[in-house]
């Protein structure tokens, strides 16, 4: 069977270290959507890993990791990616196999980015500018190029056909002399190293990937599906259009791996005891005040990929009971409860405010509605107990009682608590 593991929030959650906590316990770990805006932080040997591409079970060594066609693939970020793994001893070709429907993101893709951020002005939407949109945009448009297309004869004439049509599209945009030398600028530095991943992509495993995946679930073979980004990012259900190019949540399995609904078993949901956000777009529990300020500086909330600052609020549980819904949430992790250690008093919204009447539902257009958090208080646990337990039972009461109150809320269990960033301290409950 396949159990799907995928963040409930604005991404950010802590899936990466989920995953590879878990992947001893399967075969196969696949990534299914999402590009190098992912960034899966791991702690191995206590040395800090940040993953963007690649399957976070590639640290264990009987497991074997596929990225699927869903996943858009930057050959210049994923040959950095390899190389810092491989300096720590993990050989690649072993253990990591690359579906020859996975689309490329180019040069031109990351300044068709670029120039759509800029157009955008005050409105822009927070893309981290990695060409993710674009290369889907050419998926949808069929126009893109695939894994498989690398290892065809014609494979540079097809690049500057795709390349030519992108120069097009720019050329479109208002802009000054100074921006467009720039972003010419930009595509020339940007092809070299291209090319030279290409170069090294090519020596991979690229494989068929829906067949392969399908024969190691014939032969029995247990499979964890790996999410990026946040259920409040699905490009459908998501808080559109500050959301990104794929379908996050559990449906997107199906198509990002070529596997039929039916494999699909456990839907493992995690969410942070409290909730972040990077980049633009509606965010009902936001705190603009010191808490804020405080929850960033205890959780430490920067953008693994980016570095951005992360806008931080109290955990939402009319949207994490929105996002448990779409993908029949079975169990939940609970993230970084550790942090909250540091709050006397902590809080949950349980409905919003909208035009003088509460609701619980997620509505049409949530960047155009002006929301007020309906707020439920509970006592903190501030004596470090969370984060010095060992076992779930040894949590102080408080935090106990928080956790039961979100189980109740969401009528899903909470099945884990991370309480800081090791492998060991997952508790289980």
């Amino acid at each position: 069977m396949v159990d799907v593991l995928l963040g409930l929030q604005w991404g950010d959650e802590g899936k990466g270290k989920i995953v590879d906590y878990f992947a001893g316990k399967y075969d196969v770990i696949a990534r299914f959507q999402g590009g190098p805006n992912a960034g899966h932080t791991l702690y191995v040997n206590g040395e800090k890993v940040v993953l963007h591409t690649i399957p976070s079970g590639v640290f264990h060594s009987n497991t074997t990791n596929l990225i699927g066609n869903g996943v858009v693939l930057d050959p210049v970020t994923f040959k950095k990616e390899c190389d810092k793994i491989t300096a720590l001893g993990i050989d690649l070709k072993k253990n990591l196999y690359i579906a020859e429907r996975t689309h490329i993101i180019v040069p031109t893709h990351r300044a068709l980015d670029k120039a759509s951020e800029l157009s955008k002005g005050s409105e822009k939407i927070g893309s981290t500018l990695k060409g993710i949109g674009p290369a889907y945009m050419d998926k949808t448009g069929r126009n893109g190029l695939r894994v498989g297309d690398l290892l065809r004869k014609d494979f540079k004439e097809r690049y500057e056909n795709l390349k030519h049509k992108h120069e097009h599209l720019l050329a479109g945009y208002d802009f000054s002399a100074e921006v467009r030398s720039e972003i010419s600028k930009d595509i020339a530095d940007w092809e070299a190293e291209f090319f030279d991943g290409v170069a090294y992509l090519k020596q991979m495993n690229i494989v068929n990937g829906e067949y392969f995946l399908n024969e190691k679930l014939k032969a029995g073979k247990k499979v964890l599906a790996e999410g990026a980004q946040g259920s409040m990012l699905d490009v459908d259900f998501g808080t559109y259009p500050f959301v990104t190019s794929s379908n996050t949540i559990s449906a997107g399995v199906c198509t990002g791996l070529g596997i039929a609904p039916q494999w699909i078993k456990d839907v493992i949901g995690v969410t942070k005891a409290y909730c972040t956000r990077v980049g633009s777009g509606p965010f009902p529990t936001e705190l603009h005040d010191a808490t804020g300020e405080k929850l960033r500086a205890e959780g430490n909330e920067f953008g693994a990929t980016t570095g951005r600052p992360r806008r931080c609020g109290w955990i939402d549980l009319v949207a994490l009971q929105y996002t448990c819904m779409l993908s029949g949430v079975t169990q939940l992790v609970m993230t970084k409860s550790d942090v909250l250690d540091a709050f006397d008093e902590v809080y949950a919204c349980t409905a919003y405010e909208i035009d003088g009447k509460q609701t619980k539902a997620m509505p049409f257009q949530l960047n155009d509605a002006a929301v007020k958090p309906i707020w439920e208080k509970y006592k903190g646990w501030s004596d470090e107990t969370a984060a010095k337990s060992k076992l779930f039972s040894e949590l102080p009461a408080e935090m106990k009682a928080f956790v039961k109150a979100v189980e109740e809320y969401l009528e899903v269990p909470v099945k884990y608590v991370s309480n800081g960033p090791g492998r060991d301290q997952i508790l289980q409950q």
